[in-house]
């Protein structure tokens, strides 16, 4: 829904602004966050050295000299380092960099103190709406989900574990444009033969269950963005006169999570640029959910292999988008719960 989600408005806010849809008044975006200015701002340097007060310590001089010296690499050397290690050698220079500094810095800090990946989510739930959209996308427009998939991420393995995926029945515009059908390769016939939203959601949360997330295991959910949580979600529980339900109240927003990690503008966090400048090709059929969540995953695996601690980020608070500060320590979402109507 990536290009869907660029051009999406709706009454009384801008893209820009991404606030919580319906939200009412509310103080100017910029203000929001400038009182929580909460960003996962760090590439894992700072949550790293934060650590230990004692800064004079060798380790850090020498982690200072190795990336003064990758800093110097050719682009081949670079990639034949990697390759040393059995790193990942795709991607551009920058990526290259970043990836064989964290793994010396990873080694370094290792030998220091122990490593807290036991405290870290067990899994993470990718998930990817697909909605109802017209072209242009008029203001007016009710965006519906017709598409709710899963990829889940096992967080100690990094590999794709399992998938969920359902199309939704439309209630408002029940008949799809020819934009849409094209856009999304959805049609007709399947959204007809869909469930509605309430009990697409409730096979959503048993299979969660089943999963024991929340439970036995700790997890977080990924969006590209937030839009999937904060308009299309928010938005379909407002027409299904459903609460929103408390465990997609937090989530990675792995746009954020990238830009800060890779240290690159907004403007280079699309899907197809994350994917490009990791050295990754796109696989599927972009606009499906089910595929665009996929190569999400993926792009989130290899984040995580280049030693990027992606954390909760955004959270809805009382129907408004805020931003969750990095300080905040992990923890998973709850068990997942059917929400009780409105």
């Amino acid at each position: 829904m990536e290009e869907q989600k660029e051009n999406v408005e709706f009454p009384g806010e801008t893209k820009e602004s991404e606030g919580g849809a319906g939200s009412g008044a509310s103080p100017p975006f910029y203000q929001r966050k400038q009182r929580c200015r909460l960003d996962c701002q760090d590439d894992n340097h700072k949550k790293s050295m934060s650590s230990s007060s004692d800064f004079s310590d060798p380790v850090y001089k020498e982690i200072s000299l190795t990336n003064g010296h990758i800093n110097r690499m050719s682009r081949p050397e670079l990639r034949a380092k990697l390759a040393e290690f059995k790193l990942d050698t795709r991607g551009e220079k920058d990526v290259l960099k970043k990836r064989l500094k964290n793994h010396y810095k990873k080694e370094k800090l290792m030998q220091k103190q122990p490593s807290n990946a036991e405290n870290y989510y067990d899994y993470i739930c990718v998930i990817d709406f697909e909605a109802t959209c017209e072209e242009g996308n008029q203001l007016d427009f009710t965006h519906e989900i017709i598409e709710f998939p899963i990829v889940l991420i096992n967080t100690r393995t990094l590999e794709i574990e399992d998938t969920f995926q359902q199309y939704v029945k439309p209630v408002i515009n029940p008949q799809l444009s020819d934009f849409c059908i094209n856009l999304t390769g959805i049609s007709q016939e399947r959204v007809d033969k869909a469930d509605e939203f309430p009990k697409v959601l409730q096979s959503v949360i048993d299979w969660m269950k089943q999963k024991e997330l929340g439970s036995r295991y700790s997890y977080a959910i990924l969006t590209d963005g937030s839009w999937d949580m904060s308009k299309f979600l928010n938005i379909q529980c407002r027409v299904n006169r459903l609460r929103y339900p408390a465990f997609a109240k937090k989530w990675i927003n792995i746009r954020k999570s990238y830009g800060n990690f890779y240290k690159v503008p907004r403007n280079q966090t699309k899907l197809s640029t994350m994917l490009e400048k990791l050295g990754m090709d796109y696989d599927g059929r972009p606009h499906s959910g089910l595929d665009d969540s996929r190569n999400i995953a993926q792009i989130a695996i290899r984040m995580l292999q280049d030693g990027c601690e992606l954390r909760v980020n955004e959270t809805l608070y009382d129907g408004q988008l805020m931003t969750v500060p990095s300080s905040v320590p992990i923890g998973g979402a709850p068990v997942p719960q059917m929400p009780g109507f409105r």
